[in-house]
């Protein structure tokens, strides 16, 4: 697929429907000075370094939305010249690009959380891995469970005796236990500051022969536990891995590139709230250069666990999170049409384009291929904690 499709209209192709109505805050590497925190404006991007040196640090202000709409910084260009400067293959290393709009949040994941896709992570694991076996044991997994989950509420009585009869039939599995137990799935899916971000390529590990794209939503939350605002993600999975062994979970998530975040967080205010949130529609679309293309649609209101308490379940007591979150939600797809052979079901294909959108959100686009052949992970904390202290930052009050 050529660039021109790739990056067709640039900064209105990942903009919200809105445009530049809300709070939207993003990361932008900056030649000669390094990432730095950014508004994005009806009349350009600007750097407001200074007033916030780390997304963690605004996001954790009293009102961040606020200070990305009113704080000084100096404008750096304009949002579709810096998006087309992203992609590795055709970047000008002496001019801005897009970073992913999280830095310092450690990055979770809720998995099962949706009715569709837990009952595809039962046939993962039933299958081993192996995506031919799915066809036939997807059709046993239904007739025994049903295709319509999404009113039970998890650890309710009512789940609780469906998992009396599915155990009693042999039928339970580990993915059940969490999409309908009391107890979510939550886990850390990328190290601190990995995530890459729209435009740039996305990482499969090269001995994956089934995988497919997890578009979700993603919320900001503060050490607190406040929810200040929302972006998209990619959760990107290999079913094979994960199907052989759940112990294979980190193989499975946590490569190089295959954690995609973006295009920009868009903090809470008077036209974004948690309960747009909860309303979004999410669209997926992958286009291949084979020609396949796949698109689906679905909504967070089909969740079976609300944002607040998937977020109660991550953080308390038991576990702090110093400079707060990202929790991806949980993935509303499962990806099961036939790309090349009967009952094969889906796979990526190098060079595979897939477009995440939600219209408060924007879109985030991102190209397929090998992990080995993304562009290698080098600028970790130390790196960050370094630059920021040269710029004179570390120390530097922050507006709240």
């Amino acid at each position: 697929m050529s660039d021109r499709q790739l990056y067709r209209d640039h900064a209105d192709h990942c903009l919200p429907a809105d445009g530049c109505q809300g709070a939207l805050a993003g990361r932008v590497w900056r030649p000669g000075i390094g990432p730095s925190i950014v508004a994005i404006r009806q009349d350009g991007v600007f750097d407001i370094s200074s007033s916030a040196s780390t997304m963690s640090a605004l996001a954790a202000m009293d009102d961040p939305a606020r200070v990305v709409k009113t704080a000084e910084g100096e404008r750096i260009g304009l949002l579709e010249e810096i998006a087309a400067n992203t992609s590795p293959d055709r970047r000008n290393a002496l001019k801005p690009w897009l970073l992913a709009p999280i830095d310092l949040q450690v990055v979770k994941a809720a998995g099962v959380t949706f009715a569709v896709s837990m009952l595809e992570r039962v046939i993962e694991e039933r299958a081993r891995g192996d995506a031919s076996a799915a066809a036939a044991i997807r059709a046993e997994v239904l007739r025994l469970v049903g295709d319509d989950l999404s009113r039970l509420k998890p650890g309710s009585p009512e789940a609780m005796a469906l998992k009396e009869v599915l155990v009693a039939q042999g039928a339970w599995s580990q993915y059940l236990e969490v999409g309908i137990g009391p107890d979510a799935e939550v886990f850390t899916k990328a190290p601190t500051l990995s995530s890459v971000g729209a435009f740039m390529d996305a990482g499969l590990h090269p001995k994956s022969t089934w995988n497919n794209p997890e578009p979700e939503v993603v919320i900001i939350v503060t050490a607190e536990g406040r929810i200040v605002g929302a972006t998209l993600g990619n959760d990107v999975n290999l079913r094979d891995f994960e199907g052989r062994s759940a112990l294979l979970l980190s193989k499975a998530k946590d490569n190089n590139a295959s954690c995609s975040v973006g295009p920009f967080i868009r903090l809470f205010d008077e036209t974004f709230s948690l309960d747009d949130v909860r309303r979004t529609d999410v669209t997926l679309t992958v286009e291949g250069e084979d020609g396949f293309k796949l698109e689906g649609s679905s909504s967070i209101t089909k969740i079976s666990r609300d944002p607040e308490d998937l977020v109660a379940q991550t953080l308390g007591a038991h576990h702090q999170y110093p400079d707060g979150f990202a929790l991806f939600l949980g993935t509303m797809f499962a990806p099961t049409q036939d790309r090349d052979d009967a009952g094969m079901g889906f796979t990526h294909k190098r060079g595979d384009i897939v477009t995440i959108a939600a219209p408060k959100l924007g879109a985030l686009v991102n190209r397929m291929k090998p992990s080995s052949e993304c562009e290698p992970w080098t600028f970790g904390i130390g790196a960050l904690m370094s630059n920021l202290a040269q710029r004179g930052l570390i120390n530097t009050r922050q507006a709240g």
